[in-house]
């Protein structure tokens, strides 16, 4: 199960900015994706470590988390993402 960090399309940044907001102070915490989640970063700086390695991110990363996924989570700069459900 891998992560995928890419650059949204302008269509994506335009649907993305109509999703909800979740934000998160700087921390670390263990978590399950019980289902795809895809966020848009606006602001923060994360580190996510899986069994295969580090994945981090920040501003402007457009983010997939396949479903399945355990990983721990590492906010160095609080977060705030928008964010959706796949399936």
């Amino acid at each position: 199960m891998e992560i995928e960090v890419r650059q949204p399309t302008e269509s994506e940044r335009e649907t993305f900015s109509g999703y909800p907001v979740w934000t998160c102070e700087p921390s670390q915490f263990p978590w399950t994706y019980s289902s795809t989640e895809q966020c848009l970063v606006i602001e923060g700086e994360v580190t996510v470590a899986t069994e295969s390695g580090e994945v981090s991110f920040g501003p402007g990363d457009l983010v997939t988390f396949p479903a399945g996924l355990s990983c721990t989570w590492t906010v160095s700069k609080a977060v705030k993402k928008y964010y959706t459900f796949l399936d």
